[in-house]
């Protein structure tokens, strides 16, 4: 950028000379747009901070120091002017020509006590306007120098830049003026509309009088710092500043105050269902300047059903100033506000149900989330979790008070294929198939003692079932054998039992042991003699389905008087196939083309059966 520097590099050095980078800044700054900002606005963001980081250097050192930043915009350009600390002829050679150098790295320049209270890096973010501007000039006049004369600086796009002193009445007061001219296409990121919204989207928290022409752009104290009436007025005032923010009213506003971490701030509670998959985006403020609308990583994973904004002195920016540094702080901030957000469950629960349920009505998954993990919310929220049961819907808590085993099954499958029929048999059963609930269950004796839990399998429910006499089952064992004869090569077994509801014909179980042998035997027919053998040595005892008869079923008493094999098997498949799909399994190919077949053979054999009659005619 320097002429002197670009003479002096090409005079002979030794071959142990050290050489200096040089910079194109015109790829540099396409580098900014393009990779390290996420779009032009931050430019804005940064003529702010420099601004007011000037102004806090020079109240470090003179408490009563003015602090007002005024923009003002032409056509196509824009003067900032700010009260600050100012700069020197050395401070624009030093912070101004040298690409990456920063007014807060160096202790000579007596600010190293303000450094924490600083937003941006001044070289850095000043050279971010060129995404925007194709020429910048900046006039400038020292605090800590009040004999200097003020200072020029003038760049632009291509990398040249010219410094000069000018007269003591060019700025009388210290402090600095930056002006911006337009790039072409980039007029409009300069005008008063465009200037102002982002002036006060970044900068409303800003703890200085920033104002766009006439129109103030800071609103403090912030919405959750201010003095409401009542807790219900601050309910509906935080409620309308979160429509405002995100654009939808919350179910309810959760007060984020960590003292220690330096954050104050709230969190809003959706009013929809959300995935747990879907990461919100957070809004945090860094000392008052918006850092990023987007801060996925600020809260615990299973808080996502809350929407957060907030202003920060403690955590760390990235290069860009877009997102928060990953570090040791951040996981403190988010373990305190998990805290935070555990905390006002923990009190609905215990001073306002009402509040609760119409929470959990839509939350209920991020609760459970949260249990599987924290057995004392466990114990809080017991009597809230909704789950579904063969009782209907209720918590864990009703459930168990109910029966004296807490019987569950971990798909919904399982579930589907048992819930008619143990709900008729007295026998209480979770739906432990949705996502965290046969954790929950399982969990539950830790946090009730006594609470007997047990997964639900086949054995269990055929137990449930009453035997048939043992003189009917022997006069239906021709029947019963056809029956086991068609599904024989389907890995199922036939099991006659007598039970209600009497609709129900048939009931199709089995359970993950059964599934895993019916698997493996698919995988042995279809491997070669080396994994078939393999696959063989797996079989254990060899688990099978069963598909239950109802003897009470009228239609299964008719079936079972049929004295045509070729019927029975066809009427055994049709029963198959519809205990099947009442369970709403999905079909394996065998499975469908046995339906196929069994529909099919039934057809036939009506037709086959009313020509008959109609020949006897």
């Amino acid at each position: 950028m320097d002429s002197q520097t670009s003479q002096s590099s090409q005079a002979p050095q030794s071959p142990h000379t050290p050489h200096t980078f040089q910079v194109d800044l015109r790829g540099l700054v396409d580098l900014l747009s393009h990779h390290l900002y996420s779009s032009p606005k931050v430019y804005l963001r940064e003529l702010l901070q420099n601004a007011v980081d000037a102004i806090t250097a020079r109240r470090a050192e003179q408490p009563d120091a003015p602090a007002r930043v005024r923009l003002y915009t032409d056509g196509g350009s824009l003067r900032v002017e700010d009260s600050g600390v100012g700069l020197t002829e050395a401070d624009v050679h030093n912070l101004l020509a040298t690409i990456g150098r920063s007014s807060k790295r160096a202790d000579a320049d007596g600010l190293q006590a303000a450094r924490s209270d600083f937003l941006g890096q001044f070289g850095i973010g000043l050279l971010a306007c060129f995404v925007v501007a194709e020429r910048i000039r900046v006039v400038s006049r020292s605090a800590r120098t009040p004999d200097a004369a003020p200072v020029e600086w003038t760049a632009t796009d291509d990398g040249s830049y010219t410094v000069r002193t000018l007269p003591p009445d060019a700025r009388t007061e210290p402090g600095t003026t930056v002006h911006l001219v337009a790039r072409p296409g980039a007029t409009d990121w300069l005008s008063q509309e465009r200037v102002l919204s982002l002036a006060r989207d970044f900068g409303s928290l800003l703890p200085y009088d920033v104002r766009v022409g006439d129109e103030a752009v800071t609103d403090l104290p912030a919405p959750w710092d201010r003095a409401y009436p009542s807790p219900a007025t601050r309910r509906v005032a935080l409620a309308r500043h979160c429509h405002e923010l995100f654009g939808f009213t919350p179910l309810d506003s959760i007060e984020l105050d960590v003292p220690l971490a330096g954050i104050r701030g709230v969190a809003y509670v959706l009013p929809s269902a959300v995935s747990p998959a879907q990461r919100a985006g957070h809004r945090v403020h860094l000392k008052g300047m918006l850092l990023t609308e987007r801060a996925e990583q600020l809260l615990p994973d299973w808080a996502f059903f809350v929407r957060c904004v907030l202003d920060t002195d403690s955590l760390r920016p990235t290069a860009s100033r877009e997102s928060l540094y990953e570090d040791e702080t951040l996981a403190g901030v988010r373990e305190a506000l998990g805290e935070r957000i555990r905390s006002w469950l923990t009190g609905l629960a215990a001073g306002d149900p009402e509040r609760l349920a119409a929470f959990l009505s839509v939350h209920h998954l991020g609760v459970k989330s949260l249990a599987r993990h924290d057995k004392e919310m466990l114990r809080t929220m017991l009597s809230w979790l909704p789950f579904e049961t063969t009782d209907g819907r209720l918590s864990l808590e009703e459930f168990a008070q109910r029966h004296p085993v807490v019987h569950f099954t971990r798909t919904v499958e399982e579930y589907r294929q048992v819930a008619p029929i143990a709900s008729a048999q007295g026998v209480g059963v979770v739906n432990g198939g949705y996502t965290y609930d046969s954790e929950l269950v399982e969990a539950l004796p830790s946090v009730r003692p006594g609470t007997v839990v047990a997964e639900l399998d086949a054995d269990t429910v055929t137990a449930h079932l009453d035997a048939v006499d043992a003189a009917e089952e022997l006069a239906l064992a021709g029947f019963l054998s056809a029956a086991r004869g068609r599904l024989d090569p389907l890995g199922c077994d036939v099991v006659l039992r007598a039970f209600h509801p009497l609709s129900v014909p048939a009931l199709h179980l089995d359970d993950r042991a059964a599934r895993h042998e019916q698997a493996r035997a698919e995988a042995e027919e279809q491997a070669d003699d080396l994994w078939a053998g393999i696959l063989g040595s797996l079989r254990g005892s060899a688990p099978r389905a069963r598909l239950v008869l109802n003897h009470l079923n009228p239609l299964i008493r008719r079936i079972s008087s049929l004295n045509d094999p070729e019927l029975i098997g066809t009427a055994t498949e049709s029963l198959y196939g519809q205990a099947l799909l009442m369970a709403q399994r999905p079909l394996r190919p065998a499975d469908s083309a046995l339906l196929n077949r069994a529909f099919i053979g039934l057809l036939e054999w009506a037709t086959h059966t009313e020509s008959g009659e109609e020949g006897r005619r």
